[in-house]
């Protein structure tokens, strides 16, 4: 069977995708140590403790650090603030992990060359649901944020910006699953007439 342009074009990026799904996973398991690194900038003690991982120094043990990310998953929900970053992350990354499996499916389906069919439909409307969960965990933090710091400086976070890209995000997966669906329709319907 020769392989069209898009079949060639969604190898590739199936491939891209595999791989942000095996990133996304070591990140989830991450969360608890990028937190506790550094409280005050998250980005700042992911990167410190990655670089301890990745680039150790001369006293530097990678079985440590490892334990050390393992023992974080403990640690990590003794503090409010701490525990509910981590909560909301690991509740995001987990969510975007699905949102990517569901996105490798619907490579696979153009892969075999069977793009129009409902299986794709049910995998957009799955990655909608947890569009819809990520907006939902955005907007509790927002909230819990304003309670927690009794002022209106969360409203400028990442938190209020995730609200309204993810719900656009879920809508968007809501109308590509039922314009999948109707042209998975029309395609039985086309395959009964000949």
């Amino acid at each position: 069977m020769e392989k069209h342009q898009e079949q060639k074009l969604a190898r590739v990026v199936w491939v891209l995708v595999s791989i942000v799904f095996v990133c996304n996973i070591i990140a989830i398991f991450l969360v608890p140590s990028a937190v506790m690194t550094n409280q005050q900038d998250v980005l700042h003690g992911a990167g410190n403790y990655l670089g301890g991982i990745f680039a150790p120094g001369e006293d530097d043990i990678q079985a440590a650090g490892v334990m050390a990310s393992l023992l974080c998953w403990f640690w990590v929900w003794q503090e409010a603030y701490s525990g509910v970053l981590a909560l909301f992350l690991i509740f995001c990354g987990v969510c975007t992990a699905v949102i990517i499996y569901q996105g490798r499916r619907i490579l696979a389906t153009i892969l075999a060359g069977t793009p129009f069919c409902v299986d794709n439909a049910v995998s957009l409307r799955r990655a909608a649901v947890c569009c819809f969960l990520i907006a939902a965990a955005a907007l509790a933090r927002l909230i819990w944020g304003l309670f927690w710091y009794r002022s209106a400086a969360p409203l400028v976070t990442y938190n209020a910006l995730f609200i309204p890209i993810f719900l656009m995000g879920g809508l968007l997966c809501l109308v590509m699953s039922a314009l999948f669906r109707q042209a998975a329709r029309m395609r039985e319907e086309n395959d009964l007439t000949i």
